[in-house]
């Protein structure tokens, strides 16, 4: 079986440079490490947290990931707009996570804020995995 994590977050990135409203914006500028000169916008991987969730002859995780858009366009509708593509994309879809199935993937909060820069636009993304073993 596959790190929880690291399954989840390869499906996260393959299902978001699937999605045409995503790359509609962003091309495919999905980042786990965003290079230093990187055009906005685009979107990053941020923080998973993985809690175990054990049942009766269930082996489960919770993974909590987060997801970022940045944007540098005036004021907030292209992250706004980012954040709703990237939550038609995941929210509640049949995602395949290899080696294991996938019981519920949702978003569960979602926040735009300006970042100290005074120029750059942040979007971020929570969503909660539940995943089992196959």
């Amino acid at each position: 079986m596959s790190e929880p994590s690291l399954a989840l977050q390869a499906t996260i990135v393959a299902a978001l440079k699937g999605a045409a409203g995503v790359t509609a914006f962003v091309g495919q500028r999905i980042y786990d490490h965003t290079p230093a000169d990187a055009v906005f916008p685009y979107i990053s991987l941020g923080d998973m947290q993985v809690l175990p969730d054990k049942a009766d002859c269930i082996d489960g995780v919770e993974v909590t990931s987060q997801v970022d858009v940045w944007s540098r366009t005036i004021g907030y509708p292209e992250c706004k707009n980012i954040g709703r593509e990237i939550t038609e994309a995941l929210d509640d879809q049949p995602l395949a996570v290899s080696g294991h199935h996938l019981v519920v993937f949702e978003v569960e909060t979602v926040r735009y804020m300006r970042d100290p820069d005074g120029l750059t636009n942040h979007g971020v993304l929570i969503f909660r995995a539940l995943l089992q073993p196959v």
